[in-house]
């Protein structure tokens, strides 16, 4: 993963490049925010979604994606025609990322709203316009004919997307956070689950209860794969690898390994020769 905030273009660009001819390396991520959440608050920050096509533009093999898309900034519909651009761009690699969005408690992400214009609604409408959002895009992306849809915070007529998405019936939908509000819905509407690492006691925890919302719906736990986000340490990979063997060993078998800026030079390399092929699998 890298986050497109405190970096040049031409930076992510070469990083995505040389990952994109390295297999061990599988898939690539950016983040979704419009104003920097660390370093300097002036500094540049990327649009995750139009940055993610020009990359996919580039790239033949990674699978991409945004980790994840705030369902705040966008309305589904719109998310969904731009997802489903990206896929064909792609010829097919998308990986689908959506959540509920920034929490309140971190100013540096708040304030992105005000900025833009954008509404910021309490946590409880957040999530349920995060399952709303899930519906209707998946719906977008399969439906052959328009239809209207009325629901609490999603209102739609005649709505359709065309073209479809590459993927088949659609692109995997990877839903991430840690609530208990927001695994109800990655229960319901997930392929992938992502939550950030860290504590493997509570990203242990979160899955158990994941796999008991699943159960309360008779959905087969292991349909939905575990991700977790690992931050990388430069200077102390045998840290970083041993958070990657955690993580494997609580059955968690995506991993996605964030990348601090600046990028140093073949960084994936490194990565793959510090980080990957020396970790179990």
């Amino acid at each position: 993963m890298t986050a497109p905030l405190q970096v040049d273009y031409q930076d992510v660009l070469r990083v995505w490049l040389e990952a994109d001819t390295i297999p061990e390396i599988e898939h690539a991520w950016l983040f979704d925010h419009l104003m920097p959440i660390a370093g300097d608050p002036s500094g540049p920050t990327h649009e995750g979604w139009t940055l993610l096509s020009a990359l996919a533009a580039q790239t033949r093999r990674l699978r991409l994606g945004v980790l994840v898309t705030s369902n705040r900034f966008r309305p589904p519909a719109m998310l969904a025609k731009i997802a489903a651009t990206v896929d064909i761009v792609s010829g097919g690699r998308l990986d689908f990322g959506i959540g509920a969005g920034s929490r309140p408690s971190h100013p540096l992400a708040r304030r992105e709203y005000d900025a833009h214009g954008l509404p910021f609604h309490d946590a409880a409408h957040a999530v349920a316009s995060l399952s709303e959002a899930c519906t209707v895009i998946r719906r977008l992306w399969t439906e052959p004919e328009p239809f209207d849809f009325h629901g609490t915070h999603v209102q739609l007529t005649g709505a359709f997307c065309n073209p479809k998405p590459v993927q088949r019936p659609h692109p995997p939908i990877l839903i991430g956070g840690r609530s208990a509000a927001v695994l109800r819905v990655t229960a319901e509407h997930a392929d992938l689950w992502n939550v950030p690492g860290g504590d493997i006691d509570d990203i242990v925890r979160r899955s158990a209860l994941l796999d008991r919302y699943c159960a309360e719906i008779g959905r087969d736990p292991a349909s939905i794969t575990r991700s977790v986000h690992l931050p990388v340490s430069y200077d102390q990979p045998a840290a970083t690898k041993d958070a990657i063997g955690e993580a494997i060993d609580a059955g968690f078998q995506h991993i996605v390994l964030g990348l601090p800026s600046p990028y140093p030079a073949n960084v994936a390399q490194w990565l793959t020769n510090e980080l990957i092929t020396t970790s179990p699998q």
